[in-house]
């Protein structure tokens, strides 16, 4: 059994997570939302790692995957923001599990897809159990925090990074030698988180069940003027759409550049993509306690500008420096999405669901949106043409410095 949470303010219970900081971090819960997360995205990742085999299979050009990359990041863009909203009214614990369900469902439509059709309608399906899962779970992870939520959605947030490295390397391995067919192997990895997650969610019931006949109170007031955080919030967005517009050119477009530029195989380009991934994945666990130590406006900052310049050197680059350069982009920019969440959710408290789904959901939607756009912009030009304008996307990373210091951050001495 898990263990019990430490007691929670009980106008936060419902609204959110709790504003007050618990005595102790709940290891066992983050772990456990952290490892269905990355069993969650590392399953999701499987989409774009079969895009070589897909674009053979089903003589697709790059404006079919970019919208099959849309397709199911779109979806989880629209609805995050839905759930998150709902449940910070109604908490709803088996949600969870429910959501990895309709990932399941997309998962093995993948594998036995007729046509192109049938391969969005998977595309669907895992867009629909990623908006489900990911509110949520996140509310998890800030209740479990202890206090230290930048180090608990740092923590859970790399699970889903680890995923996303892993799956292509477990791509290589097992799909790319079966064929489509093998991606229903990822089914065993979907059913795991299932059972996982409906013991979190079990536990979070056992929270929650001895408030829900209570009245909540109002929700706790904005830190600041309500102008200056809508201001805040729109910087914010305008860093997310930086950064994961520019990641979409690697996540989903990587290996196409790396054989079209460097003519290596697709197994040893999608070694190469677990890399990245791989720096991504530790780049997201260190921003999210340097977030804590130092404040989150720090992390921000350094993280989508200091990417700038080793963006402008990756199209110039050789293979040896190509593999480098990523590594090193893929640490950096990782950082700022925990920061970037937990900062927003003290600037509105007490809409922990709402925010996370806000900042998930357009994440997803730049993700997808970029992979689409750029797909459409590499058939009219080239892929190398591609990596050479989404260099400059990270110079928004100037406009963190108009991000106002919040209460929490006073105590850092790095904002005063």
């Amino acid at each position: 059994m898990f263990p019990p949470a430490p007691p929670i303010p009980h106008n936060e219970r419902i609204v959110s997570a709790p504003s007050s900081p618990a005595p102790t971090t709940l290891f066992r819960i983050l772990l456990s939302v952290s490892f269905c997360h990355l069993l969650n995205d590392m399953v999701q990742s499987l989409l774009p790692s079969m895009y070589p085999i897909l674009k053979a299979s089903f003589q697709l050009d790059f404006t079919q995957i970019g919208l099959l990359t849309m397709t199911y990041q779109l979806i989880a863009s629209l609805l995050q923001p839905f759930v998150g909203n709902f449940t910070d009214r109604r908490p709803l614990p088996f949600s969870l599990p429910i959501g990895m369900l309709f990932t399941l469902a997309g998962l093995l439509l993948l594998a036995v897809a007729p046509t192109y059709g049938w391969l969005l309608g998977a595309s669907s399906l895992i867009g629909v159990g990623s908006a489900i899962f990911h509110p949520e779970s996140s509310r998890v992870a800030r209740l479990a925090s202890g206090g230290r939520h930048g180090f608990a959605q740092a923590f859970f947030q790399v699970g889903g990074n680890a995923g996303s490295a892993i799956g292509p390397l477990l791509t290589a391995l097992i799909v790319l030698p079966i064929g489509q067919r093998g991606a229903a192997w990822f089914s065993l990895a979907a059913l795991l988180g299932i059972g996982v997650l409906t013991r979190v969610g079990q536990w979070y019931r056992d929270q929650l069940r001895p408030f829900t006949a209570r009245h909540p109170h109002p929700p706790p007031a904005f830190p600041l003027p309500r102008a200056a955080v809508l201001r805040a919030i729109a910087v914010l967005i305008a860093l997310v759409f930086s950064k994961y517009f520019y990641l979409a050119s690697l996540s989903s477009y990587y290996t196409f550049y790396l054989i079209s530029r460097f003519q290596v195989s697709v197994q040893t380009a999608q070694l190469y993509l677990f890399l990245f991934l791989g720096a991504v994945a530790a780049g997201t666990l260190i921003g999210g306690p340097v977030g804590d130590r130092l404040g989150r406006r720090v992390v921000i900052w350094c993280s989508i500008l200091g990417v700038l310049p080793f963006s402008l050197l990756l199209p110039w680059a050789n293979l040896f420096w190509t593999s480098v350069l990523s590594v090193i982009i893929g640490f950096v920019i990782a950082s700022a999405f925990s920061a970037i969440l937990v900062y927003a959710q003290e600037l509105v408290p007490g809409r922990v669901g709402l925010i996370s789904g806000l900042f998930f959901g357009f994440a997803f939607g730049m993700g997808g949106i970029g992979a689409a756009v750029l797909g459409r912009l590499a058939d009219a030009t080239s892929i190398e043409f591609v990596y050479q304008i989404c260099a400059f996307l990270p110079a928004i990373g100037l406009l963190a410095g108009l991000l106002p210091v919040v209460p929490s951050e006073r105590k850092h001495p790095s904002t005063r």
